[in-house]
Formats: structure tokens, sequence, C-alpha cells
């Protein structure tokens, strides 16, 4: 199934979809990055219809991009990655992406999500590489009845 998807692995880099539109915000001027992150995440999370694959793998990549970008977020070492993050480039985003990334990550796990049809076509009934993404996305979790420090 993944030779169907254009996948060669389970990270959110990995499948022609999102390595093309990394390769795209590589090439794209620095000014122009953070706009292209958000609008691959709002083509997943605002699509109310059908969620073709070119729109959900994009969005997964840019999620793993924002959560990258969190405090004790999980490093870009992809080889499919765009090569500036790669080298150790900034990319200046906006606060509120988190919570876009998150509800981008909500709709692709949905029922009417290429994305999901396909690798469930494949056997997969847990999804761990969006699971780790929405962890770190939506921050630490506090226990009961602890104080968080400001």
């Amino acid at each position: 199934m993944e030779e169907q998807m254009g996948a060669w692995g389970e990270g959110p880099f990995d499948n022609d979809s999102a390595a093309d539109w990394c390769f795209e915000l590589h090439d794209a001027h620095p000014s122009e990055r953070r706009g292209m992150v958000r609008a691959a995440l709002a083509a997943a999370a605002c699509n109310s219809g059908y969620l073709d694959l070119a729109d959900a793998a994009p969005a997964i990549a840019a999620a793993a991009i924002v959560a990258s970008r969190l405090p004790d977020g999980p490093p870009i070492t992809s080889a499919h990655a765009p090569d500036f993050l790669l080298a150790g480039e900034s990319l200046e985003l906006d606060d509120d992406l988190p919570e876009l990334a998150i509800a981008a990550l909500a709709r692709i796990l949905d029922g009417d999500s290429e994305w999901r049809e396909l690798w469930s076509e494949a056997g997969a009934t847990e999804f761990p590489q969006i699971d780790r993404l929405r962890a770190v996305l939506s921050g630490p979790t506090e226990l009961p009845g602890q104080i968080a420090l400001l």
C-alpha cells in the first residue's frame, strides 16, 4: 500500500506529496514560508468535504515543522524535510499555528480523508506518528492539583 500512496515510510516527510511541498517551501522566499505553513495546515483543517491526500500529506509535514519549533519539540532530521531547516535556518511562526495544526491533524484522521483511508486499507488501525505530533502540539499536560509556573 505504501507504493500506492507514494510513501516510503511513516514519517511526516516520507511521501511524495509532503516531499514536493517541502521542496516548494525550501525554494520559497523566506518571507513567504510562514504563509505557506499556515496555508498547508488550513487546507486540511478548513476542508469540510473529502480531504485528498495531496492536501493531507503537506499538512502533516507542516504540523511536524510547527511541532519542531516548540520547546522540547522533536528535531527535524528527515532528509526529505526542507533543506533550510536541516541546515539550521530559522523559521518564525505565528503563535496560533499549534492550534491550527491540531485541527488539521484531527481532520486528517477523520473518516472522510484519503490519507486515513489509504493507511486503513494498508492495515493501520493506529496512527502513532500523528498521535506524537498531537501530543507535542498540545503542550505539556498538567496533573490534577499541579500549578503551572509562570
